[in-house]
């Protein structure tokens, strides 16, 4: 391992050294308010990555701070989960370019003020990738890089514990694979095949590849999967103490060969096991999902009642001082409801489920659960609120968008929007029409940028404008919130009335987030905490004194007059 520091250290192109000594000066840059992140497919955003770059500046002009396209190392051919069944990490998927292309990417990134963040599938390979190959051929070395079990008595002992992710389209965590002579760990699909983090070589190998890309510019990881690293019979072999030590040994090395390298923990878990990604006997991720709030928030969206948002919102300020959240109102991955049960009842959980299946103003639809829990839930945040849906008022649904995301920039952590919420993207229904596509649900949300529509709503056009405007104003004012010393976790507060969404900041100077999660006009007459908030951040407007009216769905930034 030290051979491999070594030699990154030794390879780190200036640009990059002076990157590092800049953050180095900065201690705590991540809790900065409006680091905004765009995540999205390439190809279903710009075709490839040179077509990305000159998209460079509709992002820029949406207030995009960091870019975060997901999968684009080179996959196997056919269906590859989305790209998430890497056959090469040191290269990039030929349809989108070349590891040339990604280079150039994260040199025009770093000249704006931007930065790469990159998906790394660090718990499973293809199958067809070299490792496998050889595993496959007998070399007995690249053998130990999986997990092979080789009875289906033991198999059928690890499954005891084992929660499918896929229950429906791949069920079962083991694959029989001839070649191997026994099963393979497969988690999540049968050509995704799980690495042996027990065997040193599998670490260093994946460390190798972090160094590698990280001195091509790239800026940040997802570690994708990071639950599912370790194994160990009679567990769920999800957030293992291992999986949490593995984390801080990248941390460690990272921080000898490119410590400017954020890491972001993909942990769809209760809240108790994301904390330590964070790390526990030294830091670990910088960031994490804020899986646990976004999911409460669309809970919350639904009952027009914010008490399962004030409950995890709790739980998530016993984050570390040195960790920032990675707050999101949808992504790529069905919306996990099951996530949830630590902090609400499982009535509520199957009442959201349904809700989001397409009754009242959502136009959602339900995917796949493990034996005993609630349905997940696929569709755009755009779809998930109503637009577009027949009989739904249009003016509310968006702005139910609008509050999302106005209440994701107002927390504390970077606030990430995907793909196409900005203009009120749809659904894709056509992938079913798509054989590669066509069973995995997930895809209902993943369509094809529509430029003609972003061009309209970047110059304010268009009933979506409105859209795009409030999203750039509120990365905007989450910047803002730093200029007037707004700091700290977000702290939910009682304002007496349950339809009323409201926390402070609870360090640096007053600031307190109000929304109005009913489609009523709300009147707040009790005091909030004491404090004195005259200036709504948004607007940059007066807020009269006596008691505050909030419009359906409005949302207010209260701080003190700067």
């Amino acid at each position: 391992m030290r051979g491999a520091i070594e030699a990154a250290q030794a390879a780190r192109p200036d640009r990059l050294r002076a990157l590092d000594r800049l953050r180095a000066a900065s201690p705590g840059w991540t809790a900065r308010s409006g680091e905004s992140v765009y995540t999205f497919y390439v190809d279903r955003m710009a075709g490839d990555l040179s077509a990305l770059i000159d998209r460079l500046d509709y992002l820029q002009a949406l207030g995009v701070r960091w870019l975060h396209p997901l999968p684009l190392l080179k996959a196997r051919e056919g269906d590859s989960d989305g790209g998430f069944a890497v056959q090469d990490y040191r290269e990039v998927e030929p349809s989108l370019g070349t590891m040339v292309d990604l280079e150039r990417l994260a040199q025009e990134l770093h000249s704006r003020d931007m930065g790469l963040l990159l998906d790394v599938v660090c718990n499973h390979t293809a199958r067809e990738h070299d490792w496998a190959r050889r595993a496959r051929e007998g070399d007995p070395r690249y053998r130990a890089y999986y997990h092979v079990v080789e009875s289906a008595e033991a198999v059928a002992a690890w499954e005891e514990t084992l929660i499918d992710v896929f229950p429906d389209t791949a069920p079962g965590s083991f694959t029989h694979d001839p070649d191997m002579g026994g099963w393979v760990w497969t988690t999540f699909y049968p050509f995704q095949w799980d690495l042996n983090y027990a065997n040193p070589d599998v670490f260093l190998e994946m460390l190798e590849v972090l160094l590698f890309l990280a001195n091509r510019g790239v800026q940040g990881f997802r570690l994708d999967s990071a639950p599912f690293l370790w194994k160990r019979e009679g567990t769920s072999c999800r957030n293992q103490p291992e999986t949490y030590q593995i984390i801080e040994a990248f941390r460690a090395a990272l921080d000898l060969a490119a410590p400017s390298v954020v890491l972001l923990a993909e942990a769809i878990e209760s809240l108790d096991d994301v904390l330590p990604f964070f790390g526990r006997e030294a830091p670990a991720c910088g960031l994490a999902y804020n899986n646990g709030v976004m999911t409460a928030l669309w809970g919350a969206l639904a009952d027009q009642d914010a008490e399962p948002v004030n409950r995890v919102l709790t739980a998530a300020a016993a984050r570390p001082d040195h960790a920032a959240w990675l707050n999101y109102v949808r992504c790529h991955d069905d919306l996990i409801w099951n996530a949830l049960s630590a902090y609400a009842d499982f009535a509520d959980l199957e009442r959201w489920s349904t809700f989001y299946d397409g009754a009242g103003f959502s136009d959602g639809r339900r995917f796949q659960t493990a034996p005993g829990g609630v349905p997940s839930t696929n569709g755009m945040a755009s779809a998930l609120v109503g637009v577009g849906k027949s009989g739904v008022d249009q003016d509310l649904a968006l702005a139910r968008l609008r509050l999302l995301y106005g209440v994701i920039h107002a927390l504390d952590g970077w606030p990430l929007i995907y793909m196409g919420d900005e203009i009120g993207l749809g659904n894709d229904e056509s992938y079913t029409l798509d054989p590669e596509r066509a069973a995995e649900g997930r895809w209902l949300h993943r369509p094809a940028m529509d430029w003609a529509r972003a061009s309209e709503a970047a110059r304010g056009q268009g009933p979506v404008g409105a859209v795009f405007r409030s999203l750039r104003r509120f990365g905007e004012a989450a910047r803002e919130l730093n200029e007037l010393g707004v700091t700290g976790r977000a702290v939910p507060l009682d304002v007496g009335d349950r339809r009323l969404l409201a926390f402070a900041r609870t360090a640096g100077q007053p600031f307190v987030c109000l929304a109005n999660l009913s489609p009523e006009t709300v009147a707040l007459n009790e005091p909030m905490d004491g404090a004195e908030t005259p200036w709504d951040i948004l607007t940059h407007q007066a807020v009269a004194s006596g008691p505050l009216t909030l419009q359906p769905y409005q949302i207010l930034w209260l701080a003190g007059r700067p």
